[in-house]
């Protein structure tokens, strides 16, 4: 196996699971399907992923998926026309945009059901109106057609359906599901956890936010939303973690950094205590963002803390 292949394969730890629903439904052994997933691969001289290549094996099979229901835990990158139905455990602002001279509206919210979770991004006007107008909202079970998985993302446009569901839905998924992966493995968009060495620390920058939308003020403390507000201070940590496999350049806020370091500490003699930091191997889960200034993958840390040897133990075991 190469170490592309591994990568890949790491990288899509539902994979296995879209493989056997080709084999239930075709009734082909694992093997014999892995076997003309590879054999497409190398037809197109490997230009084509593994959940790309199986899809076509499954088309090439008769198989569709576009009216089956799937179920979250299901669902890969590349996939399209994929339904399923669960519940918003989450809803999020409908946020305004303008990019390369367009300018619309997004909505999102995180959809689970009793296998997973996942964030669901509307970009269709008539879509956004239903959160907009509340008739979609967090508890409620919906259902959706035609969506599609990018950056391990459901991402819905005008030829999408979303609507509500008397499906029943019990025992969902609310924690964030983090995968653990090396830092080469990571990929715009998702959720994962990393275990790495932190070899550079960076001076933390203040600055000072609205305390209603967290959005930066102006010198005169006004909010381009709020007007003249009591501004909060926060903070920003930049350091560069390394686990082996390469470098990232993960990002920590107030909240997060005081998980670690007081915030006197932080403010005053933080040289002593980035001396403690570097060097250091801990645990990191957080998202992964693509930086359009520099054209980078970084890691926004949602949670870091120092290695648990007795834990760390019993998980190998059970490896």
């Amino acid at each position: 196996m190469s170490v592309d292949r591994e990568k890949i394969l790491e990288m899509l730890q539902n994979y296995t699971q879209l493989v056997d629903r080709i084999a239930r439904s075709s009734g082909l052994s694992n093997e014999e399907v892995e076997r003309r997933i590879e054999a497409k691969r190398a037809k197109l001289s490997g230009l084509i992923s593994k959940e790309g290549a199986a899809q076509v094996v499954a088309a090439e099979l008769g198989i569709s998926f576009e009216k089956e229901k799937m179920k979250i835990n299901e669902l890969v990158s590349g996939m399209k026309r994929v339904n399923v139905v669960g519940k918003i455990i989450q809803m999020f602002p409908v946020r305004s945009y303008s990019k390369e001279g367009r300018e619309g509206k997004i909505g999102s919210f995180v959809l689970a059901d009793d296998t997973s979770n996942m964030r669901t991004v509307l970009w269709d006007t008539n879509h956004i109106s239903l959160i907009e107008k509340s008739e979609i909202k967090e508890g409620d079970v919906i259902e959706i057609a035609n969506g599609s998985i990018r950056n391990s993302e459901l991402h819905l446009t005008g030829f999408s359906d979303i609507k509500r569901s008397n499906e029943p839905i019990e025992n969902v998924v609310e924690e964030t599901v983090i995968h653990e992966k090396s830092i080469s493995q990571l990929a715009q968009g998702e959720n994962a956890g990393i275990r790495a060495f932190i070899v550079q620390v960076f001076e933390p920058r203040f600055f000072i936010v609205c305390p209603s939308c967290r959005k930066k003020i102006s010198d005169a403390g006004e909010c381009s939303e709020h007007g003249k507000v009591a501004g909060e201070k926060r903070a920003l940590l930049s350091v560069v973690l390394d686990d082996g496999s390469e470098t990232i350049r993960a990002v920590l806020f107030s909240d997060q950094i005081e998980k670690i370091i007081p915030r006197e500490e932080l403010e005053n003699g933080f040289g002593r205590r980035r001396d403690d930091l570097l060097g250091k191997e801990m645990l990191f889960s957080g998202q992964v963002r693509r930086n359009s200034l520099y054209d980078n993958l970084e890691f926004f840390v949602n949670d870091w803390k120092e290695i648990n040897i007795d834990e760390l133990i019993d998980k190998l075991e059970k490896q």
